[in-house]
């Protein structure tokens, strides 16, 4: 599955998955479900993107991202699930959990961030931490992305060369490049361990992004028995009559300054002396011809 899925395919494509999406938040909102999505995978495997398209159109009152930082001093003195209880959903409201508590299984455990007897106990202590989720009536879904060694370095270039993504790369990123097989390896373990009946481990490959995008949507959307919920209609009411309000003077106000009429003025300034060349060039190009004819 190398080549890429058409442009104009994807975006029609991801656009009915977006609408599924959104029924699917409605039902999630009438029926009072919980749902944790969990997205996990290498540096630039496009876990972020992904999280993008899926919450484009939806509430973020009721759909959140969970993105936690590296733990605190005090952090590390909790119980290691600790720090991600408080973000659990409540009825009616989805958890996306952009990378999670599987941290501890991959980069603390190949960086050295964690001890041994730690990560051991995270091994035995997680599935036992996400039957607990399930048998309460979470409905949990872990999706691991995968990137070939190529990919993810071309990615990780592509980072470094855009001022506007150059964010995205870590000193932690760029070494997981030296670091492949101990991630592999660490991967393998983790879903030896994690991958249970209760909540299963679900791949995708992401080595073409839309491809992945469209597939991780579709199948989580089957993983959810979300059913369409009838919505209330809303009437747009007629404007009542004026009761004599008067706005104040807008002189009055601070405004912003309008900075689109600048760029504006800027842009036909720009156009009219580009029209203006061209009109003297080929005024200029009139008067050679003719002397040409006279010679």
């Amino acid at each position: 599955m190398s080549h890429r899925v058409p442009k104009r395919l994807y975006e029609a494509e991801l656009k009915i998955l977006q609408a599924k999406l959104v029924d699917m938040q409605a039902w999630v909102q009438a029926t009072g479900a919980r749902i944790v999505v969990i997205f996990e995978g290498r540096d630039a495997a496009g876990k972020g993107s992904t999280i993008k398209r899926v919450t484009e159109y939806l509430n973020p009152r009721v759909t959140r991202v969970v993105a936690l930082p590296a733990p605190s001093e005090r952090d590390k003195t909790r119980w290691y699930f600790q720090r991600y209880v408080p973000h659990l959903p409540a009825a009616g409201e989805i958890v996306l959990m952009d990378r999670s508590w599987y941290n501890r299984a991959g980069v603390e455990h190949v960086m050295g961030y964690c001890s041994n007897d730690e990560y051991h106990r995270f091994l035995h202590q997680t599935p036992i931490f996400e039957r607990m989720l399930v048998e309460d009536g979470i409905i949990l879904l872990k999706y691991w992305f995968s990137v070939s060694d190529v990919e993810q370095e071309n990615r990780f270039r592509s980072r470094n060369d855009d001022p506007m993504r150059r964010w995205k790369l870590s000193p932690n990123d760029v070494l997981s490049i030296t670091k492949w097989e101990d991630y592999s390896r660490a991967k393998d373990t983790m879903f030896v361990h994690t991958d249970i009946p209760e909540a299963r481990w679900y791949e995708v490959d992401n080595e073409d992004k839309r491809r992945g995008r469209l597939n991780m949507i579709a199948h989580m959307l089957t993983q959810i028995p979300f059913e369409i919920v009838e919505r209330e209609e809303i009437e747009i009411p007629e404007r009542p009559a004026s009761g004599g309000y008067e706005r104040p003077p807008r002189d009055m106000s601070v405004h912003v300054p309008d900075y689109a009429g600048d760029l504006e003025a800027q842009h036909s300034k720009a156009v009219r002396s580009k029209n203006g060349t061209r009109a003297t060039e080929k005024a200029a190009a009139k008067v050679a011809a003719a002397e040409v004819e006279k010679s």
